[in-house]
């Protein structure tokens, strides 16, 4: 049986359904994007209690075709910003909808009629993310950060973050290197 799912968009979000669905003797569990893939029959009680088990961790089953594309849309913006380093050999727009096969304006029409937001918003929403991710868990400069995360240059990157923030990246650093100090410090013996 095949389902799919909303807010699939990470692979730790991937791990924790794979292990959650094993401990709940869901066998055979393949997971590709948004799609789960559970080879079990499954009976209408079961089928419940798959959507309890999501449900209980912040996913819910996706039916019609509408929803399942737009997670598709999603998780597509999703591997762009977290699993491509290289810069689009495309615009944004020409990149999602060869991938998903279907006109760009199509997709965002649909988009935003069932998320409530453009997908140019969400993949600015989902660039910013992975900005902050950086900036706290790796020492990059600036615009080795703009690179990773597909800016054309730093001062796009910046003047994006802060409208997105409120705040520029030097203050957004500042704020959270302070946060994350050690507690002590290290002395040297001689």
């Amino acid at each position: 049986m095949k389902v799919y799912l909303k807010n699939m968009v990470c692979v730790r979000c991937k791990l924790v359904v794979k292990s959650e669905l094993e401990k709940h003797n869901f066998h055979d569990v393949i997971l590709t994007g948004e799609e789960i893939e559970i080879s079990d029959d499954m009976s209408p009680d079961r089928i419940d209690n798959l959507k309890i088990l999501l449900n209980d961790l912040g996913f819910e089953l996706v039916n019609d075709n509408e929803h399942i594309l737009v997670e598709k849309i999603k998780n597509s913006i999703s591997d762009l910003v977290y699993n491509s380093g290289d810069l689009l050999k495309s615009n944004f727009s020409d990149h999602i909808s060869t991938k998903l096969g279907y006109s760009y304006h199509y997709l965002s029409n649909l988009f935003s009629a069932i998320h409530g937001n453009s997908i140019e918003k969400y993949y600015i929403r989902q660039k910013i993310d992975r900005v902050k991710e950086i900036i706290i868990n790796e020492d990059l400069s600036f615009s080795e950060v703009a690179y990773k995360v597909h800016y054309s240059c730093t001062s796009h990157l910046s003047a994006q973050f802060k409208k997105e923030t409120g705040l520029t990246l030097t203050q957004f650093k500042k704020v959270h290197a302070s946060e994350n100090k050690p507690i002590c410090k290290s002395y040297k013996t001689s």
